[in-house]
């Protein structure tokens, strides 16, 4: 029996989890300046200053305490995997901004990470559906299309961590989509789980893009625990989605999750393609993400990261309205509008760069 109401956890969760990560910032810029964990400019950088690079750890902290604490320990069953997974990718992020690991190591650490959430917890995905006929899937592939779509999901988030607000503001836009749907639903479970993470994305945002004492990058800490976070929230609104015979439900779920998470999804698909046809490592760091070509048309990073969100909110938009169309017919408009809104940016730059030739 609880003492309040779903909405009083709801709330709660969320203004525990905003001042946590609002009061321990500061704190973090202070030891990360004193032991010098820098983020260091250097020529893939779209920054020139020095900067901490902690910022996950006031996030972390601040979802981990807020849905601990809010989820009164009994509405949420899946509560202690997710935590032990979110516990071991916050280890990985902060050993790899402070020392470095490598890409395989990273990745061992997300597999672990993903089967806690998967065996354990029995999150993951056990239904295709119809997607190519495929309904149920066998337990061994669901198992381990989840681990893909968490790794995906996760490294997505990871990579456009590259300029001011991008990866905090994108990943809230997500969480508050998900977690709107959650409410509507009578999910409140997830909806605690959604809004313990988005308060902890709006007060580093709040640091991130609009402070200049106290500026702060979120990290591969941060970036990785969002990325799980949201790709457990994904999996569960798909799995809800089974048999959609209820109010609100979503004929189209895969389609819509695919447009919810359409800018880093489709900007990884595309610089992958890109560092293949080059002959180099997909796992290779550059300057080919969308945000890079918003910085060489002449946009600052606040002007950059908004449109790149106002992109992601059509798509958010569109996905929603079109949600009964089925997942061919979906998949088929957020397939094209990706394609599109990975190629304009490039565009553009390539007609920039022609037109200067032209004047000198």
């Amino acid at each position: 029996m609880y003492l309040f109401t779903h909405h009083f956890y709801i709330i709660a969760s969320f203004l525990f989890s905003l001042l946590v990560c609002y009061k321990m910032i500061p704190s973090v810029i202070t030891l990360a300046k004193e032991k010098k964990l820098y983020d260091e400019p250097n020529n893939r950088s779209s920054h020139t200053k020095v900067v901490p690079s902690l910022g996950g750890v006031a996030i972390f902290i601040g979802f981990t305490l807020a849905a601990l604490i809010f989820s009164n320990g009994y509405l949420i069953h899946e509560l202690k995997y997710i935590i032990a997974a979110t516990l071991i990718v916050f280890g990985l992020g902060v050993k790899d901004d402070i020392l470095a690991i490598s890409p395989k190591k990273k990745l061992i650490g997300q597999i672990l990470a993903a089967l806690i959430v998967i065996i354990l917890g029995d999150i993951r995905i056990s239904n295709f559906h119809g997607i190519l006929g495929i309904n149920e899937l066998n337990y061994v592939v669901s198992i381990l299309f989840t681990i893909f779509l968490i790794i995906v999901i996760t490294n997505g988030f990871n990579l456009i961590d590259g300029i001011d607000g991008l990866a905090s503001g994108i990943s809230g836009i997500c969480t508050m989509a998900l977690g709107i749907w959650f409410y509507i639903t009578g999910n409140y479970e997830f909806v605690i789980i959604a809004s313990s993470l988005l308060g902890a994305l709006i007060a580093f945002f709040r640091y991130n893009v609009f402070s200049q004492k106290n500026k702060i990058f979120m990290g591969d800490t941060g970036s990785l625990v969002i990325g799980l976070l949201i790709s457990i929230l994904v999996i569960h609104f798909n799995e809800l989605n089974i048999y959609p015979d209820f109010k609100y439900a979503i004929k189209s779920a895969p389609a819509v999750s695919i447009g919810i998470l359409a800018v880093p999804l489709f900007d990884t698909l595309r610089v992958m393609f890109i560092r293949i046809k080059n002959k180099k490592s997909p796992f290779q760091p550059d300057k080919n993400h969308v945000h890079h070509r918003m910085l060489s048309l002449g946009f600052k990073h606040v002007q950059a990261s908004c449109i790149i969100m106002t992109v992601n909110l059509f798509f958010i938009a569109v996905v929603f309205a079109l949600k009964d169309l089925g997942n061919p017919l979906l998949l088929i408009i957020v397939a094209l509008m990706g394609i599109f809104f990975s190629w304009f940016p490039s565009y553009l730059l390539h007609r920039k760069k022609a037109r200067e030739i032209q004047a000198a």
